[in-house]
């Protein structure tokens, strides 16, 4: 089992609504280069939406699942709690092969 460092989702405001940009350059008397105000319009496509979506969605989830550890709580307390070390151990491998891919690094 792999444990990622989690990470902070960005304010709305450098997510891509643009309020955190800096205003359009503009010409030495004060007006736009082109005499007339200017505006930039930036639409999302359907993916952003999805994220956003998936987003608060999963913002109210719990990181961990209480009831599967209170109930491997109660196995250890009761002395029944198995372990399959084989799989522990199948499973440490698997995770220092992912941190160490093939290839990198030296031999010998």
């Amino acid at each position: 089992m792999k444990i990622d460092k989690t990470t902070s989702s960005l304010p709305a405001s450098q997510a891509g609504d643009g309020s955190g940009r800096a205003p359009a350059a503009k010409t030495g008397n004060g007006a736009s280069p082109s005499g007339a105000t200017t505006s930039t319009n930036v639409t999302l496509g359907s993916t952003a939406a999805q994220l956003r979506s998936m987003e608060s969605s999963m913002a109210g989830a719990p990181l961990v699942n209480a009831a599967k550890v209170a109930e491997i709580k109660q196995a250890i307390s009761e002395g029944h709690f198995q372990i399959n070390t084989g799989v522990v151990a199948d499973r440490l491998i698997a995770s220092v092969k992912d941190m160490f891919p093939a290839g990198s690094g030296s031999r010998g």
